[in-house]
């Protein structure tokens, strides 16, 4: 019998993404969210938003248990061509539905389907 598939759960932050998102959150008083931005290389981009979609903090690019982010970053400031992953993980509370979709498109450009 074969094994049940696994439903593709929305996206979450990873447990090295966990801590820098709630950093952001913490330092950004407006923000209902950071867009993380994964790269290729294994690069992150991030970056609070507020209720309107708008930058909440400055864009922050890191490299987790690295020193600083890879030479291709520091080249290509992690070009959109070399984006794996992206989705906005949520603070708490949410905001309503209608509102997620709306950040997310005007923030990444995608549907819901990319949230988390």
């Amino acid at each position: 019998m074969p094994k049940p598939k696994k439903k593709k759960s929305s996206w979450a932050p990873e447990r090295g993404e966990e801590a820098m998102v709630g950093g952001i959150m913490e330092g950004s008083p407006d923000a209902v969210g950071v867009a993380v931005i994964r790269l290729d290389c294994g690069c992150r981009k991030m970056a609070a938003v507020d209720k309107n979609g708008d930058p909440a903090s400055e864009i922050i690019m890191y490299r987790a248990k690295a020193e600083s982010i890879c030479d291709r970053c520091k080249k290509d400031n992690g070009a959109f061509h070399r984006v794996t992953e992206q989705f906005i993980a949520w603070g708490t509370p949410r905001p309503p539905a209608p509102d997620r979709e709306r950040i997310i498109a005007k923030v990444l450009g995608t549907t819901s389907s990319a949230s988390h």
